[in-house]
């Protein structure tokens, strides 16, 4: 018989604009690599997120309350170990869709495509579909694009935080924040997500569509900004 992780289903919050962009910032700082600089900014990301809705606020400081009982270098061992080791637990979110195949070069220029045509361009030697970096784009960026990019990629974000709650792992706490700050999930959606669980990323790309529903983007022509400086 077939085991199958957990899947717990998450209420979405109908969140302000402001809201919104506060989560996602204070979920990119925390869901990143925690170097010394990068925790350093833990304290400024509790703060801004003390007063959003209760839920949107008790998964932030669940994890934050984990981190803060573990050292330096704890800390950074735990983040390798879960998201560097641990196939359902890739923080890049084509790989859910495309695995680790040659397709997914195609899905990450869709995301550079993606930033472009809202006037951005990726600046750090980071992939353009990981996801601190798009919770970034999210929270600076006033285009719909952003959006459509974590919108286009929900089945992936939830399937990260079904494995990280099975690790488990005080960053399921931030990723269920940002569960909660997306729009509610279809059925369809659902479905995908719930097979990814249980089968992980896919390794072969014949009749799959690796790239989800993420549409082709073209440049809008305006002044870019840097996204991960």
């Amino acid at each position: 018989m077939r085991l199958k992780l957990p899947t717990r289903k998450i209420t979405a919050l109908p969140l302000s604009a402001e809201d919104g962009r506060l989560a996602h910032m204070a979920a990119s700082i925390l869901l990143d690599y925690p170097n010394e600089e990068r925790r350093s900014r833990f304290a400024a990301a509790a703060a801004s997120v003390a007063l959003l809705p209760d839920p949107l606020r008790h998964a932030f400081e669940a994890f934050l309350s984990a981190a803060d009982a573990m050292t330096q270098q704890e800390l950074e061992i735990h983040f390798t170990a879960t998201f560097d080791l641990k196939r359902k637990c890739c923080p890049y979110l084509s790989y859910y869709a495309a695995g680790d195949t040659r397709r997914r070069g195609m899905a990450l220029v869709r995301f550079v495509e993606a930033y472009r045509a809202a006037g951005w361009e990726v600046a750090a030697d980071e992939l353009p579909d990981y996801l601190p970096m798009v919770l970034e784009f999210s929270a600076l960026s006033d285009s719909p694009i952003a959006q459509e990019l974590l919108a286009a990629h929900r089945d992936g974000i939830e399937v990260l935080r079904t494995a990280l709650e099975a690790v488990p792992s005080p960053y399921s706490h931030v990723v269920e924040a940002v569960s909660l700050s997306l729009p509610k999930i279809d059925e369809e959606t659902r479905q995908r997500y719930l097979n990814l669980v249980n089968e992980g990323p896919p390794t072969e790309t014949v009749g799959m569509t690796f790239l989800g529903n993420l549409k082709p983007f073209s440049p809008s022509g305006a002044n870019t900004e840097d996204v991960r400086v």
